[in-house]
């Protein structure tokens, strides 16, 4: 487009408040993001009721801080870009009534977008080369899924997990040996400290599907080893533990993730999603790309975890395609990547 498409996008699926202004689908003029984790720490893990009420709270005032930083009105904005699913209904609902809101006041078009195709879009903000078509594993809390993007905002999805995702199962192994929440940062940083190699532990096989994930075996072996050591009276070194399960996962991502690169062929890899911002998964994924003579892309940390930016960069996409939504637009918790 010869002139400025500027998006103003809302994110509140999990526990993170987000408003962004993004021109053009890759120039980020603002991202602000309201956390919730300091909160969510004290029950272990997200609590949606008490999510929905601190979105309430804070995303009047998040929109606002993104505007002033952006130095924008909502009168400049050309439309308004808002996760409506996957994730958690109610925080989903309190971020497209205020959408809504915003567009029905100002007479401004209204985009839903699939919070996975935000991560995967997360990529064109610092990668202004990266274009479709290439590969792409989310890996996040809720999703793991490898992707073809055939175009932009088409979608064809090559394997998911069965079971748990794979940053779930990063959560479940932190509680399991005392590290607590959120467990990717922790798993990765105790990890550091411990033996990658200490500890055998299984890699699922999906059927005859190559590009399908299960982390569930892989979470229930690491708290059989937990539980068969504490029954022995043996010493358990959560470094060990920590190290040789994020070892095991890496694995399974980067073997089914070039398994597609053999078969499909691609001009490009990405990884997106919280648990991309793992360094030990980043590391290998580029040494993997390397061998293959494939570039390789990925968002910085700030992008990787929920954010309104990757949500501006995928609206951009679906307004110049002419999507729009209608007044109808409502939350879809299990919202599937290329429903519409």
């Amino acid at each position: 487009m010869d002139r400025e498409i500027k998006i103003l996008a809302i994110e509140s699926s999990c526990d993170e408040t987000a408003a962004a202004v993004v021109v053009n689908g890759r120039d980020v003029r603002s991202n602000i993001i309201s956390t919730q984790i300091p909160l969510h720490t004290l029950y272990g893990g997200v609590v949606p009721e008490i999510a929905s009420r601190k979105h309430v709270e804070r995303i009047n005032q998040v929109i606002e801080e993104a505007l002033k930083e952006a130095g924008e009105t909502l009168e400049q904005m050309d439309a308004i870009a808002v996760t409506y699913g996957p994730g958690l209904v109610g925080p989903l609902l309190v971020g497209v009534a205020e959408a809504k809101a915003i567009a029905f006041a100002k007479d401004l078009p209204l985009i839903g977008v699939h919070h996975i195709e935000g991560h995967i879009s997360a990529n064109y903000i610092e990668n202004k080369e990266l274009k479709p078509p290439f590969l792409c594993l989310v890996v996040s809390g809720g999703h793991t899924h490898l992707v073809r993007v055939t175009d932009y905002g088409k979608y064809e999805i090559l394997g998911r997990t069965v079971d748990d995702a794979a940053g779930e199962a990063f959560d479940k192994v932190a509680r399991a040996i005392g590290l607590g929440y959120p467990g990717g940062p922790k798993v990765e940083k105790a990890a550091l400290e411990g033996d990658a190699y200490a500890i055998d532990l299984p890699k699922a096989k999906v059927g005859d599907s190559a590009y399908d994930f299960s982390f569930s075996g892989l979470k229930s072996a690491v708290l059989n080893y937990i539980n068969g050591a504490q029954m022995k009276g043996e010493e358990i070194n959560a470094n060990d533990i920590a190290a040789s399960f994020q070892r095991v996962v890496v694995e399974v991502l980067t073997e089914h993730a070039m398994l597609a690169v053999d078969e499909f062929g691609c001009n490009a890899f990405a990884i997106a999603g919280g648990v991309a911002s793992n360094g030990a998964l980043r590391e290998a994924m580029k040494k993997a790309c390397e061998k293959k003579g494939v570039p390789f892309y990925h968002p910085s940390p700030i992008l990787c975890t929920d954010n309104a930016a990757m949500i501006g960069a995928a609206g951009y996409y679906e307004f110049v395609a002419g999507r729009r939504d209608g007044w109808d637009l409502n939350a879809v918790p299990n919202l599937r990547l290329g429903d519409r």
